[in-house]
């Protein structure tokens, strides 16, 4: 399916409890340290971006406790708590670190309740407004059932120490397993302009008002492709990144980004992408790179 030419809603709203957010968020995961582990390098830029973040209208910040271990979370709390109203927080559980900065899964009863008060206490709130099941392997979706995991947060929402779940590396197949056992809100899997398999999934979930969350933008692209993408933004004045990102919000009004920084600069160009609107003839040019 072609992308949609037209800008849709600079805004979404979440099912279940109903929040309506910014479709433009930020994605916290690059604070951190090389390997998603430790402490930035500098500490004040990265609470600087946090705050830059949310003048610049960011109601929307993706986490999670496993991010550091931990560190990611605490930038959050020393930034911007106590937290503006609206703002809202996505966290994942269902991995955790090795010692040897490994990524494990962590899907038990005992880990998944660990993990949802690490993130409440680190973060300093008493309920988290979103979290997602994460699942997979690093090397993406795997067919496994979630139904167990998904039992342990559904009783954690309803001590009310979760008010939304949603689903992160997961296929439609695991979607609609989730459905039969919960509300879900979300779904976070790979997708951008070249890497495309998730393109009838965004559009059930769009039929169904359940956001999709893409990362890695601009992950997996092919120097070719790369290439393509670097003559449409030097056309359009505008960065490859502004420009993979605006193909994304004018692909479904149900996507939500979360670009990543660690620099006020780059956020700052991030940001403007939601003003970017791509015309018809480039959006041709970005569909021909699958």
């Amino acid at each position: 399916m072609a992308a949609v030419v037209e800008r849709s809603g600079s805004t979404f709203t979440f099912p279940g409890n109903p929040v309506t957010v910014n479709r433009m968020g930020f994605g916290a995961m690059r604070l951190c340290g090389p390997g998603v582990w430790g402490p930035p390098a500098d500490h004040a830029a990265a609470v600087a971006v946090l705050r830059e973040a949310v003048e610049l209208g960011v109601d929307h910040i993706d986490t999670s406790d496993y991010y550091g271990p931990h560190v990611t979370n605490r930038l959050i709390r020393e930034a911007l708590h106590p937290y503006p109203a609206g703002l809202t927080i996505v966290t994942k559980v269902g991995f955790r670190r090795g010692d040897d900065k490994s990524w494990i899964a962590a899907q038990s009863r005992d880990e998944l309740v660990e993990a949802v008060h690490d993130n409440l206490r680190n973060l300093g709130i008493d309920a988290l407004d979103i979290v997602n099941l994460r699942v997979g392997g690093a090397q993406g979706t795997a067919e496994t059932s979630i139904v167990d995991p998904l039992i342990v947060l559904s009783d954690l929402k309803r001590e009310g120490l979760i008010r939304n779940i949603g689903l992160s590396n997961v296929t439609p197949r695991q979607f609609e397993e989730a459905r039969q056992a919960t509300e879900i809100v979300c779904v976070q899997n790979q997708y951008n302009i070249a890497q495309r398999g998730d393109d009838s999934f965004i559009d059930e979930l769009r039929n169904r008002g359940v956001a999709y969350v893409p990362f890695f933008p601009l992950g997996g692209f092919s120097p070719l492709q790369s290439a393509v993408l670097d003559e449409v933004a030097k056309s359009l004045d505008a960065t490859a990144m502004q420009v993979a990102l605006a193909w994304l919000l004018q692909r479904a009004p149900n996507i939500l980004l979360i670009p990543g920084t660690s620099s006020v600069v780059h956020l700052r160009e991030n940001m403007r992408a939601a003003e970017l609107q791509l015309p018809a003839e480039a959006i041709a040019r970005l569909d021909s790179m699958r």
